[in-house]
């Protein structure tokens, strides 16, 4: 409760004192460009957001096979509504996607395997928008600011170090088993005290296996789908900007796009709500946009992108809970999968 509190204060801080300190502008200014958005404008930015959700679930129904598009959208919006509850509630939100795939009839190490196949892939993707980011503007008229060559850098580095280490497990079946027994020699203590029959040396090759089958069968809807939905975003961040009068090189708006995105990972706020924004007007700002305009532009951007999931996320759990439900009745660790257990989420 400490950690949400902090978090939430933070939130509050750099929202209502940061990001007009950032933007070098006050919130009276911001506010009298958001209210010249016309109703057309608004449901712009929500076709193009609601498109992007929608992209995602190529990717989470290739890394989740059997499910539908329809409850890839479901399992989405009520994840991401979760996680942008709460600091760092990534770990809330995966909690909140295996109770609602459980509910369908996939089993725990089918989330868990779409679970590590999504998080390679985005973060793929979010090495690749720094990089496409410093490509544009080396080809524009802007120079690379010190706050996206750091993000950048490690963005990359970062990233890479986990896509290695995770490609290397899956791609050296000696390295997989190594961490499987070291895995079962750590946790032998703890697991002398559960029922667990498989051992996690044999989980860790399962999950494997999995993994390879996943990739294989579904590498291209996998991209396209965070491709899709990226792209919607920034259509939607386009939008914004020059609605909200901001004229600025396309190649400095997607650097700024491309800011906000690395910085919503950062896990000290919910969603990284503040740092983003204060990051992306910042940036905007430093590249000689209109402050009122850039700030006003970012605020718009949030609502509809960050703020907006949560009402979508309630809709998302009400669909969930009178949508038909197929629990399985045995445990994961002992059990093979019933012959129905993915078709059930088909309809």
């Amino acid at each position: 409760m400490a950690q949400a509190g902090a978090g939430f204060a933070l939130c509050a801080v750099l929202l209502i004192w940061g990001l007009p300190r950032f933007g070098r502008t006050t919130w009276a200014e911001v506010w009298q460009v958001v209210g010249t958005v016309t109703v057309t404008n608004g449901l712009l930015y929500l076709a193009l957001v609601l498109l992007g959700l929608w992209s995602y679930t190529l990717t989470l129904a290739a890394s989740m096979p059997g499910l539908s598009h329809a409850r890839a959208f479901i399992v989405n919006i009520c994840g991401s509504s979760v996680s942008n509850l709460l600091p760092g509630g990534g770990a809330v939100g995966l909690a909140a996607t295996l109770a609602i795939c459980r509910s369908w009839g996939f089993r725990k190490r089918a989330v868990s395997t779409s679970a590590i196949v999504t998080g390679v892939w985005n973060t793929l993707a979010r090495i690749a928008l720094p990089l496409i980011a410093v490509a544009t503007l080396t080809a524009g008229r802007s120079g690379m600011p010190s706050l996206m060559r750091n993000a950048a850098i490690a963005a990359v580095l970062s990233g890479l170090a986990l896509v290695v280490l995770v490609g290397a497990a899956v791609w050296s079946q000696e390295l997989s088993s190594r961490i499987g027994h070291g895995l079962d020699w750590a946790l032998r203590p703890l697991l002398r005290r559960t029922r667990r029959t498989m051992s996690i040396d044999a989980l860790v090759a399962d999950l494997r296996e999995r993994i390879i089958d996943v990739v294989r069968a579904g590498w291209l809807p996998l991209t396209l789908g965070l491709v899709g939905y990226f792209g919607f975003y920034y259509l939607a961040f386009l939008a914004v900007m020059r609605t909200s009068g901001v004229d600025l090189f396309h190649g400095e708006l997607f650097a700024a796009f491309a800011i906000g995105r690395l910085l919503t990972a950062v896990g000290v706020t919910p969603g990284g709500l503040g740092v983003s924004e204060a990051g992306t007007a910042a940036a905007l700002v430093a590249w000689g946009a209109a402050p009122a305009e850039a700030t006003a532009g970012v605020v718009l951007f949030s609502i509809f992108t960050h703020l907006l999931e949560v009402p979508l996320g309630a809709l998302g759990w009400l669909a969930w809970s009178v949508l038909p439900k197929t629990p399985l009745e045995v445990d994961d660790d002992t059990d093979a999968d019933p012959p129905d257990a993915t078709s059930a989420s088909r309809g």
